[in-house]
């Protein structure tokens, strides 16, 4: 896994002397068309501790929609405060969104599902070294694409909350895609060997209760795989406000430190993290080449590479970069 009483500047209202009637209703039609948001009470306590040394953290101007992120002072923990409403959140999913065509977007995966497939099979061959069969849940399924790269050995099933995506899914996978949301879905305790959520959790209003669930959902022995970003990395605090993972559909925000001691809190016996991911470069450069249109684009191999290798630079909570990978085991 992606309101508006829309936080815009402010702007000098036209002069009757100036403004047309032609512009006016212009202008009216052009506002009419533009999304509104709504937000939520704002909240004063920590969703993830308790806290109530909350404090604003940074404003996000870059898109239609402004919003601001609190930071905890005692567990670290970084969260939208007001949040969008629920209704305004599902707005920002629509078919728009997942065809890449909205100011937030998704990138469509079925466009160049093959070299989406060199990363897919990278990670599965990771998780194979924990879990070599068995009922496998993927939460923010999207199209389906990453559980069509399962073995034979795994029986695949998916959570995907968006109806254009998840219809087109459960066409691929089958009946064991639930369009819905980890409150709402048809599945028993005890049920799955793998769990992964990739980019997913941060999208999550309540992460604590998607954490508590996906342990219940898992067997004994069984193995939760997420991938978010750890804001405490050296690139997530240097870029500030800046720092790309900062966007509308974007809840919640992990550091390493509070995301293993929740993990732990809620009932997880062992957990490992990878930095940045759990496979090599090369899956990650193959899966770029779905991107590129001309043979100059191979240029971007330097960035890719040069970040892959910074990643590795880690020591305990300390890395360079803020992407990370945590194995967490039932």
């Amino acid at each position: 896994m992606k309101n508006r009483s829309e936080i815009a500047e402010e702007k000098p209202a036209s002069s009757p002397s100036t403004a047309t009637p032609e512009q006016s209703s212009v202008e009216n039609a052009l506002a009419a068309q533009k999304p509104q948001a709504s937000f939520e009470e704002r909240r004063g306590n920590c969703p993830l501790c308790g806290s109530a040394r909350i404090s604003p953290f940074h404003t996000i101007t870059r898109y239609t929609a402004h919003f601001t992120v609190d930071r905890c002072g005692d567990c670290g923990f970084i969260f939208m405060n007001p949040r969008f409403t629920e209704e305004t959140v599902r707005g920002f999913y629509g078919e728009e969104y997942y065809r890449g065509s909205a100011e937030y977007s998704y990138q469509d995966e079925r466009r160049a599902e093959k070299f989406h497939r060199h990363v897919w099979d990278a990670r599965l061959a990771v998780i194979r070294k924990f879990i070599k069969a068995g009922r496998f849940l993927d939460v923010g399924a999207a199209f389906g694409g990453f559980l069509g790269s399962l073995s034979h050995n795994f029986e695949p099933a998916g959570i995907e909350p968006s109806e254009f995506a998840g219809n087109y899914a459960r066409r691929r996978i089958g009946s064991l895609i639930h369009v819905g949301t980890l409150e709402d879905h048809f599945f028993p305790r005890d049920n799955f060997l793998v769990i992964t959520m990739i980019e997913v959790l941060e999208h999550m209003a309540d992460p604590v209760f998607a954490l508590k669930e996906c342990h219940r959902l898992l067997q004994k022995g069984g193995l939760l795989v997420i991938q978010t970003a750890n804001m405490e990395g050296l690139q997530a605090q240097l870029r500030g406000s800046r720092y790309a993972y900062y966007m509308p559909g974007h809840l919640s925000y992990f550091s390493r430190r509070n995301l293993c001691a929740l993990l732990k809190e809620v009932g997880f016996s062992r957990i490992k993290v990878y930095h940045p991911v759990e496979f090599g470069l090369l899956p990650k450069l193959k899966k770029s080449r779905g991107s590129f249109r001309s043979i100059l684009d191979y240029r971007h191999w330097v960035r890719i590479t040069i970040y892959h290798m910074l990643g590795k630079i880690h020591a305990g909570n300390f890395c360079v970069t803020s992407s990370m990978v945590v194995y967490a085991f039932k």
